[in-house]
Protein backbone atom coordinates (compact mmCIF):
# COMPACT_ATOMS: atom_id res chain seq x y z
CA UNK A 1 0.00 0.00 0.00
CA UNK A 2 1.31 3.73 -1.07
CA UNK A 3 -0.26 6.10 1.18
CA UNK A 4 1.15 10.01 0.78
CA UNK A 5 1.32 12.04 3.76
CA UNK A 6 0.92 15.75 3.67
CA UNK A 7 0.25 19.00 6.18
CA UNK A 8 0.14 22.38 7.09
CA UNK A 9 -1.17 23.84 3.89
CA UNK A 10 -2.61 27.56 5.31
CA UNK A 11 -4.56 28.35 2.33
CA UNK A 12 -5.33 32.11 2.66
CA UNK A 13 -1.53 32.64 4.13
CA UNK A 14 -0.96 36.22 3.94
CA UNK A 15 3.11 37.73 4.48
CA UNK A 16 3.08 41.42 5.57
CA UNK A 17 0.40 41.89 3.27
CA UNK A 18 1.63 39.54 0.26
CA UNK A 19 -1.34 37.09 -0.40
CA UNK A 20 0.71 33.35 -0.62
CA UNK A 21 -2.79 31.48 -1.56
CA UNK A 22 -1.78 31.60 -5.32
CA UNK A 23 1.61 29.46 -4.26
CA UNK A 24 -0.58 27.36 -2.09
CA UNK A 25 -2.69 26.44 -4.97
CA UNK A 26 0.76 25.91 -7.09
CA UNK A 27 1.95 23.55 -4.44
CA UNK A 28 -1.72 21.39 -3.86
CA UNK A 29 -1.54 20.65 -7.54
CA UNK A 30 1.91 19.75 -7.26
CA UNK A 31 0.55 17.45 -4.61
CA UNK A 32 -2.10 16.22 -6.64
CA UNK A 33 0.12 15.33 -9.66
CA UNK A 34 2.66 13.07 -7.64
CA UNK A 35 -0.58 11.53 -5.85
CA UNK A 36 -1.21 10.76 -9.32
CA UNK A 37 2.32 10.06 -10.57
CA UNK A 38 3.08 7.79 -7.69
CA UNK A 39 -0.25 5.81 -7.98
CA UNK A 40 -0.85 6.26 -4.39
CA UNK A 41 -4.06 4.29 -2.73
CA UNK A 42 -4.57 7.02 -0.02
CA UNK A 43 -3.72 10.69 1.05
CA UNK A 44 -3.92 11.67 4.74
CA UNK A 45 -4.00 15.68 5.49
CA UNK A 46 -3.03 16.37 9.40
CA UNK A 47 -4.38 19.38 9.83
CA UNK A 48 -3.87 23.41 9.02
CA UNK A 49 -5.71 23.50 5.44
CA UNK A 50 -6.42 27.13 5.92
CA UNK A 51 -4.40 29.44 7.98
CA UNK A 52 -7.73 31.36 9.72
CA UNK A 53 -10.74 30.22 10.70
CA UNK A 54 -12.79 32.10 8.24
CA UNK A 55 -10.60 31.83 5.20
CA UNK A 56 -11.29 33.67 1.99
CA UNK A 57 -12.95 32.22 -1.31
CA UNK A 58 -9.73 32.03 -3.48
CA UNK A 59 -8.18 29.69 -0.13
CA UNK A 60 -11.32 27.85 -0.27
CA UNK A 61 -11.51 27.42 -4.23
CA UNK A 62 -7.46 26.44 -3.81
CA UNK A 63 -8.45 23.69 -0.99
CA UNK A 64 -11.41 22.28 -2.96
CA UNK A 65 -9.91 21.90 -6.23
CA UNK A 66 -7.19 19.80 -5.19
CA UNK A 67 -9.76 17.33 -3.44
CA UNK A 68 -11.57 17.38 -6.65
CA UNK A 69 -8.03 16.68 -8.55
CA UNK A 70 -7.49 13.93 -6.01
CA UNK A 71 -11.34 13.12 -6.51
CA UNK A 72 -10.92 12.98 -10.73
CA UNK A 73 -7.62 10.56 -10.00
CA UNK A 74 -9.65 8.29 -7.91
CA UNK A 75 -7.61 8.88 -5.04
CA UNK A 76 -9.65 8.60 -1.49
CA UNK A 77 -8.17 10.96 1.33
CA UNK A 78 -8.65 11.39 5.15
CA UNK A 79 -8.68 14.97 6.96
CA UNK A 80 -8.19 16.49 10.29
CA UNK A 81 -8.32 19.67 11.40
CA UNK A 82 -5.44 21.67 13.28
CA UNK A 83 -5.73 24.16 15.20
CA UNK A 84 -5.58 27.18 12.39
CA UNK A 85 -8.93 25.24 11.04
CA UNK A 86 -12.71 25.41 12.32
CA UNK A 87 -13.62 22.67 13.32
CA UNK A 88 -16.96 23.52 13.18
CA UNK A 89 -17.04 24.78 9.93
CA UNK A 90 -15.33 21.81 8.25
CA UNK A 91 -17.89 19.65 10.24
CA UNK A 92 -20.32 21.02 8.36
CA UNK A 93 -18.55 20.69 5.28
CA UNK A 94 -18.08 17.06 5.73
CA UNK A 95 -20.87 15.93 3.89
CA UNK A 96 -20.11 17.44 1.05
CA UNK A 97 -16.55 16.65 0.71
CA UNK A 98 -17.71 12.88 1.83
CA UNK A 99 -18.97 13.28 -2.06
CA UNK A 100 -15.99 13.25 -3.18
CA UNK A 101 -14.04 10.91 -1.37
CA UNK A 102 -12.63 13.27 1.46
CA UNK A 103 -13.31 11.66 4.74
CA UNK A 104 -13.30 14.87 7.43
CA UNK A 105 -12.53 14.40 11.55
CA UNK A 106 -12.91 18.15 12.64
CA UNK A 107 -13.39 17.49 15.88
CA UNK A 108 -12.50 14.92 18.82
CA UNK A 109 -16.10 13.49 19.85
CA UNK A 110 -16.84 11.24 22.71
CA UNK A 111 -17.18 8.33 20.73
CA UNK A 112 -13.75 7.96 19.30
CA UNK A 113 -15.06 5.02 17.33
CA UNK A 114 -16.25 7.90 15.06
CA UNK A 115 -12.65 9.05 14.59
CA UNK A 116 -11.70 5.90 13.14
CA UNK A 117 -11.24 5.67 9.65
CA UNK A 118 -11.12 2.77 6.78
CA UNK A 119 -10.09 2.72 3.43
CA UNK A 120 -10.29 -0.19 1.16
CA UNK A 121 -7.78 -0.53 -1.78
CA UNK A 122 -8.17 -1.68 -5.40
CA UNK A 123 -6.62 -4.27 -4.98
CA UNK A 124 -8.10 -5.23 -1.54
CA UNK A 125 -6.07 -4.04 1.13
CA UNK A 126 -7.71 -2.21 3.60
CA UNK A 127 -6.44 0.79 5.76
CA UNK A 128 -7.33 1.79 8.97
CA UNK A 129 -6.88 5.54 10.45
CA UNK A 130 -7.33 6.54 14.08
CA UNK A 131 -7.45 10.62 13.40
CA UNK A 132 -7.36 12.85 16.16
CA UNK A 133 -7.69 16.53 15.06
CA UNK A 134 -6.40 19.06 16.95
CA UNK A 135 -7.29 18.96 20.43
CA UNK A 136 -6.92 22.13 22.36
CA UNK A 137 -5.67 22.12 26.20
CA UNK A 138 -8.73 24.02 27.28
CA UNK A 139 -10.56 21.04 26.44
CA UNK A 140 -8.31 18.44 28.07
CA UNK A 141 -7.64 20.39 31.14
CA UNK A 142 -10.43 23.26 32.69
CA UNK A 143 -9.57 26.31 33.91
CA UNK A 144 -10.44 25.36 37.78
CA UNK A 145 -7.49 22.82 37.61
CA UNK A 146 -5.03 25.34 36.18
CA UNK A 147 -5.98 27.92 39.25
CA UNK A 148 -3.33 27.19 41.94
CA UNK A 149 -1.41 24.35 40.03
CA UNK A 150 1.62 24.54 38.66
CA UNK A 151 2.65 24.15 34.81
CA UNK A 152 4.21 21.00 35.21
CA UNK A 153 0.87 19.36 36.32
CA UNK A 154 -1.13 21.21 33.67
CA UNK A 155 1.25 19.50 31.14
CA UNK A 156 0.62 15.84 32.79
CA UNK A 157 -2.70 16.63 32.77
CA UNK A 158 -3.23 17.28 29.23
CA UNK A 159 -0.97 14.09 28.35
CA UNK A 160 -3.52 12.24 30.68
CA UNK A 161 -6.31 13.22 27.98
CA UNK A 162 -4.43 12.81 25.39
CA UNK A 163 -3.39 9.27 26.13
CA UNK A 164 -6.90 8.72 26.78
CA UNK A 165 -7.76 9.42 23.36
CA UNK A 166 -4.98 7.79 21.68
CA UNK A 167 -5.35 4.47 23.35
CA UNK A 168 -9.40 4.22 22.32
CA UNK A 169 -7.90 4.89 18.52
CA UNK A 170 -5.59 2.35 18.86
CA UNK A 171 -8.56 -0.06 20.05
CA UNK A 172 -9.99 0.64 16.66
CA UNK A 173 -6.75 -1.03 14.46
CA UNK A 174 -7.89 -4.34 12.89
CA UNK A 175 -5.25 -7.08 12.76
CA UNK A 176 -4.67 -8.18 8.50
CA UNK A 177 -5.03 -4.21 8.12
CA UNK A 178 -2.73 -1.25 7.38
CA UNK A 179 -3.19 0.46 10.87
CA UNK A 180 -2.16 4.48 11.14
CA UNK A 181 -2.60 7.38 13.67
CA UNK A 182 -2.84 10.87 12.15
CA UNK A 183 -2.76 13.90 14.74
CA UNK A 184 -2.31 17.23 14.87
CA UNK A 185 -0.25 18.30 17.97
CA UNK A 186 3.02 18.87 19.31
CA UNK A 187 5.56 15.60 19.76
CA UNK A 188 8.82 15.73 22.57
CA UNK A 189 11.26 16.27 20.15
CA UNK A 190 10.17 18.34 17.56
CA UNK A 191 12.25 21.06 15.95
CA UNK A 192 10.24 24.04 15.14
CA UNK A 193 10.98 26.37 12.41
CA UNK A 194 12.55 29.49 13.27
CA UNK A 195 9.20 31.24 12.54
CA UNK A 196 8.87 34.72 11.36
CA UNK A 197 5.08 34.46 12.55
CA UNK A 198 5.85 32.96 16.03
CA UNK A 199 5.29 29.15 14.61
CA UNK A 200 8.71 28.74 16.06
CA UNK A 201 6.87 28.67 19.41
CA UNK A 202 9.18 27.35 22.71
CA UNK A 203 9.16 23.64 22.49
CA UNK A 204 9.81 23.62 25.94
CA UNK A 205 6.84 25.38 27.45
CA UNK A 206 4.35 23.90 25.52
CA UNK A 207 1.74 21.22 25.64
CA UNK A 208 3.13 18.06 24.28
CA UNK A 209 2.81 14.42 23.41
CA UNK A 210 5.67 12.21 24.67
CA UNK A 211 6.66 9.48 22.04
CA UNK A 212 5.94 7.04 24.51
CA UNK A 213 2.34 7.43 24.32
CA UNK A 214 1.77 6.74 20.58
CA UNK A 215 0.43 3.03 19.94
CA UNK A 216 2.85 0.34 19.25
CA UNK A 217 0.17 -0.78 16.94
CA UNK A 218 0.69 1.85 14.66
CA UNK A 219 2.73 1.13 11.83
CA UNK A 220 3.17 4.93 11.28
CA UNK A 221 2.40 8.10 12.81
CA UNK A 222 1.48 10.80 10.43
CA UNK A 223 1.90 14.01 12.42
CA UNK A 224 1.00 17.42 11.69
CA UNK A 225 1.12 21.12 13.37
CA UNK A 226 4.96 21.36 13.28
CA UNK A 227 6.31 23.46 9.65
CA UNK A 228 9.59 21.88 9.47
CA UNK A 229 9.92 18.33 7.78
CA UNK A 230 10.97 15.95 10.19
CA UNK A 231 11.43 12.01 11.64
CA UNK A 232 10.96 11.45 15.57
CA UNK A 233 10.40 8.47 15.91
CA UNK A 234 11.31 4.72 14.06
CA UNK A 235 8.78 2.52 15.92
CA UNK A 236 6.25 3.52 15.13
CA UNK A 237 8.03 5.36 12.18
CA UNK A 238 6.35 8.78 13.52
CA UNK A 239 7.11 11.81 10.91
CA UNK A 240 6.11 15.41 10.25
CA UNK A 241 6.06 16.28 6.70
CA UNK A 242 6.14 19.79 7.58
CA UNK A 243 4.31 22.86 5.56
CA UNK A 244 4.11 22.83 2.22
CA UNK A 245 5.72 26.13 1.04
CA UNK A 246 7.88 28.24 3.15
CA UNK A 247 5.24 30.01 4.80
CA UNK A 248 7.09 32.91 6.27
CA UNK A 249 11.50 34.16 6.81
CA UNK A 250 11.77 31.95 9.43
CA UNK A 251 11.16 29.32 7.42
CA UNK A 252 13.61 30.71 4.59
CA UNK A 253 16.26 27.64 3.23
CA UNK A 254 14.28 25.07 4.46
CA UNK A 255 13.15 22.34 2.18
CA UNK A 256 9.46 21.44 1.70
CA UNK A 257 8.16 18.08 1.17
CA UNK A 258 5.57 15.24 1.13
CA UNK A 259 6.02 12.25 2.50
CA UNK A 260 5.31 8.77 0.48
CA UNK A 261 4.81 5.73 2.94
CA UNK A 262 5.06 2.14 1.71
CA UNK A 263 3.69 -0.26 4.06
CA UNK A 264 1.45 -3.45 4.31
CA UNK A 265 -0.36 -5.02 6.89
CA UNK A 266 1.98 -6.24 9.60
CA UNK A 267 5.32 -5.22 8.75
CA UNK A 268 6.95 -1.93 9.33
CA UNK A 269 6.02 1.29 7.45
CA UNK A 270 8.73 2.77 5.25
CA UNK A 271 8.56 6.31 4.71
CA UNK A 272 10.10 8.22 1.48
CA UNK A 273 10.53 12.01 1.32
CA UNK A 274 9.85 13.80 -2.36
CA UNK A 275 10.56 17.24 -2.62
CA UNK A 276 8.39 20.12 -3.35
CA UNK A 277 9.30 22.32 -6.08
CA UNK A 278 6.04 25.15 -5.74
CA UNK A 279 6.28 28.49 -3.81
CA UNK A 280 8.53 31.20 -3.92
CA UNK A 281 12.11 30.86 -1.91
CA UNK A 282 12.08 33.37 1.09
CA UNK A 283 15.41 34.76 2.07
CA UNK A 284 16.97 37.14 4.85
CA UNK A 285 19.73 39.46 4.29
CA UNK A 286 21.57 41.45 7.35
CA UNK A 287 23.91 43.76 6.19
CA UNK A 288 25.85 46.78 7.58
CA UNK A 289 24.04 50.45 5.88
CA UNK A 290 27.50 50.81 3.88
CA UNK A 291 27.06 47.46 1.77
CA UNK A 292 23.60 47.42 1.46
CA UNK A 293 23.43 48.11 -2.66
CA UNK A 294 26.19 45.76 -3.30
CA UNK A 295 24.38 42.82 -1.08
CA UNK A 296 21.17 44.05 -3.34
CA UNK A 297 22.85 43.99 -6.55
CA UNK A 298 24.63 40.57 -5.93
CA UNK A 299 21.01 38.74 -5.50
CA UNK A 300 21.00 39.37 -9.31
CA UNK A 301 18.22 36.68 -10.53
CA UNK A 302 16.57 35.92 -7.08
CA UNK A 303 13.05 35.60 -7.59
CA UNK A 304 12.25 35.30 -4.29
CA UNK A 305 10.86 36.97 -1.44
CA UNK A 306 13.07 38.90 1.00
CA UNK A 307 13.97 40.43 4.04
CA UNK A 308 16.23 42.72 4.78
CA UNK A 309 17.94 43.74 8.08
CA UNK A 310 20.25 46.56 8.09
CA UNK A 311 22.13 47.35 11.04
CA UNK A 312 23.13 51.07 11.70
CA UNK A 313 24.55 52.94 14.73
CA UNK A 314 21.70 53.35 17.35
CA UNK A 315 19.99 56.77 17.14
CA UNK A 316 20.68 57.00 13.24
CA UNK A 317 17.62 58.36 11.22
CA UNK A 318 17.71 56.64 8.21
CA UNK A 319 14.67 58.07 5.95
CA UNK A 320 14.17 56.85 2.84
CA UNK A 321 15.38 53.32 3.49
CA UNK A 322 12.59 51.13 2.58
CA UNK A 323 12.23 53.54 -1.09
CA UNK A 324 15.94 52.83 -1.49
CA UNK A 325 15.69 49.01 -0.96
CA UNK A 326 12.35 48.39 -3.07
CA UNK A 327 14.07 50.41 -6.15
CA UNK A 328 16.89 47.84 -6.33
CA UNK A 329 14.43 45.10 -5.33
CA UNK A 330 10.88 45.72 -5.23
CA UNK A 331 10.05 41.98 -3.85
CA UNK A 332 11.15 43.01 -0.91
CA UNK A 333 8.29 42.58 2.05
CA UNK A 334 10.29 43.84 4.86
CA UNK A 335 12.85 46.69 6.12
CA UNK A 336 14.52 46.74 9.28
CA UNK A 337 16.68 48.64 11.33
CA UNK A 338 18.97 47.14 13.64
CA UNK A 339 20.39 49.35 15.55
CA UNK A 340 24.28 48.81 17.03
CA UNK A 341 25.25 50.56 19.66
CA UNK A 342 28.79 51.52 19.72
CA UNK A 343 31.36 50.00 22.28
CA UNK A 344 31.52 53.11 25.03
CA UNK A 345 27.74 52.36 25.19
CA UNK A 346 28.16 48.70 25.56
CA UNK A 347 30.73 49.23 27.96
CA UNK A 348 28.53 51.73 30.40
CA UNK A 349 25.64 49.75 30.23
CA UNK A 350 27.63 46.65 31.36
CA UNK A 351 28.93 48.21 33.89
CA UNK A 352 25.87 49.90 35.03
CA UNK A 353 25.17 48.80 38.89
CA UNK A 354 28.10 46.77 39.25
CA UNK A 355 30.09 47.50 42.57
CA UNK A 356 33.95 48.73 42.37
CA UNK A 357 34.70 45.14 43.58
CA UNK A 358 32.60 43.46 41.01
CA UNK A 359 34.23 45.17 38.24
CA UNK A 360 37.50 44.24 39.28
CA UNK A 361 36.97 41.04 39.38
CA UNK A 362 35.24 41.09 35.81
CA UNK A 363 38.34 42.71 34.96
CA UNK A 364 40.92 39.99 36.39
CA UNK A 365 38.47 37.21 34.62
CA UNK A 366 38.35 38.54 31.04
CA UNK A 367 42.44 39.42 31.79
CA UNK A 368 43.43 36.68 33.81
CA UNK A 369 41.50 34.42 34.76
CA UNK A 370 39.72 33.77 38.00
CA UNK A 371 39.75 36.12 40.82
CA UNK A 372 42.03 34.22 43.72
CA UNK A 373 40.32 35.12 47.30
CA UNK A 374 43.80 36.73 48.71
CA UNK A 375 44.01 39.37 45.98
CA UNK A 376 39.70 39.75 46.46
CA UNK A 377 40.55 40.58 50.19
CA UNK A 378 43.59 42.34 49.25
CA UNK A 379 41.82 44.38 46.88
CA UNK A 380 38.70 45.18 49.65
CA UNK A 381 41.22 46.26 52.13
CA UNK A 382 42.69 48.91 49.76
CA UNK A 383 39.34 49.83 48.96
CA UNK A 384 38.56 50.56 52.59
CA UNK A 385 41.63 51.94 53.35
CA UNK A 386 41.18 54.89 49.89
CA UNK A 387 37.53 55.20 50.75
CA UNK A 388 38.86 56.51 54.61
CA UNK A 389 41.61 58.02 53.41
CA UNK A 390 39.26 60.14 51.33
CA UNK A 391 36.98 60.76 53.97
CA UNK A 392 39.62 61.95 56.68
CA UNK A 393 40.39 64.16 53.60
CA UNK A 394 36.98 65.43 53.58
Amino acid sequence: MRVLHTADFHAGRTLRGYDRTPEIREALTEIAGLARSEKVDAVLVAGDLFDTVNPPADAESAIFAFFLALRDAGIPSIVIAGNHDSGSRLSGLSGLLGWVGVQVVAQPTNDPAQMIRHIETKSGEKLVVGALPYLSERRLVKAADVLGADVGMWRQKYREGMNFFLRKLAEGFAPGAVNMLMLHATLDGAVASGSDRGMAFDLTNSYTVSPLQLPAAAQYVALGHVHKPQQLGASPLTCYPGSIIQLDFGEGGEKKQVNLVEVEAGRPAKMHPIPLVSGKELRTIITDLEQLDARLSALGGFDGLLKVVVRAPAGTALPGLKDRVLRQFPNALGVELDAVKDEASLQAESREGLSLEQLYERFHREKRGELPPALRDLFKETDLAVRDAAGESA
